[in-house]
């Protein structure tokens, strides 16, 4: 595995370069902010009468209409939504110039085709490994966030540095840079996202808080038990591992997780766990999010208010507002 830092790196291909950045929203914003702040030349593209126009001109950065910011770069940064960028990409291709390099920080796109780049192009990834808002508050305390990167089209033949510049410019390789690819990245981020991380752990906290007010316990009490503890393991878990984790816990806890861990993720889980990434590489999963997009969202709209109305988010807003 390659692991590189900021001393390996050398930022001198992004000098005297123009960055475009595509989508100012959780990655757009914080990769733009941190950009300007290592003294590159960025500009956000925005449509016209855009509102994060004023959000960002008063954030210090230059923008643009998304054509004239294409036509000035020389690095095309694609953060716009994932299910977008294959109409987005058909707009802006007549005015990337020659041996552009285009970017992206998720690989979902150039795994499933959804933007097939011209063959002048450098095309090259850097994914950082969680939100922007993190990204940003952790480059404005002098650290970094762990990112991924990779290269997928080298035309020029520098788009290896290219890549590795602008991860060192949005202060990634503070914490560290690792070698990977379109696909394993996209694959791997899909799989987590669904399996993992945003599905199978709010659907474990939702099913454990269920299960107790199912049984006579206050909604509370259950909500406190079930999700309140959740920053504390991944607090104990970034710090210490999962293994730390376990030995910094009381010997109740550590043998409760002993004793119920495997029998929730048993082999019946992991096997779903299975087709779930099957799904994803096959691009079951990708050919679904463009039709959720091209219909209108109704999947996502339809959940969001679901989970509004549940009894633990009720309990959740009742709490908070008790603290307060």
């Amino acid at each position: 595995m390659e692991f590189l830092r900021d001393a390996d790196i050398d930022a001198a291909p992004l000098e005297a370069k123009r960055v475009a950045i595509l989508g100012y929203g959780n990655q757009g914003r914080a990769q733009a902010l941190n950009l300007h702040d290592s003294g590159v030349d960025v500009v956000v593209g925005l449509r016209g009468g855009s509102g994060s126009a004023f959000e960002a001109e008063s954030a210090g950065l230059t923008t643009a209409l998304v054509e004239e910011a294409v036509r000035s770069a020389d690095v095309v940064m694609m953060l716009a939504p994932d299910e977008i960028h294959a109409a987005l990409y058909r707009e802006i291709e007549p005015n990337l110039r020659e041996g552009t390099a285009l970017g992206f920080s998720h690989g979902l796109s150039i795994r499933f085709g959804f933007v097939e780049p011209r063959a002048d192009l450098d095309v090259f990834l850097v994914a950082p490994k969680g939100p922007g808002t993190a990204l940003r508050s952790l480059y404005r305390q002098g650290k970094g966030m762990i990112a991924l990167w990779a290269v997928q089209q080298d035309a020029t033949g520098h788009a290896r540095e290219i890549a590795l510049a602008y991860g060192k410019a949005i202060g990634c390789a503070r914490a560290g840079l690792i070698a990977s690819s379109f696909a394993e990245e996209a694959e791997a981020d899909l799989f987590n996202e669904q399996a993992v991380v945003w599905g199978g752990v709010p659907e474990l906290l939702i099913a454990g808080f269920e299960t107790l007010v199912e049984a006579g316990f206050s909604p509370d009490v259950a909500l406190l038990e079930c999700v309140g503890e959740l920053k504390l393991i991944a607090d104990l878990i970034d710090e210490r591992g999962i293994a730390g984790m376990k030995e910094a816990i009381s010997n109740t806890a550590e043998l409760g997780s002993v004793v119920g861990g495997k029998r929730i993720v048993d082999e019946g889980v992991r096997q779903r766990m299975r087709t779930i990434l099957e799904d994803v590489r096959a691009g079951r999963f990708a050919e679904e999010l463009r039709e959720e997009e091209a219909s209108g969202y109704p999947r996502l709209e339809r959940a969001r208010a679901d989970a509004r109305e549940t009894l633990l988010e009720q309990t959740w807003r009742r709490l908070k507002d008790f603290e307060q």
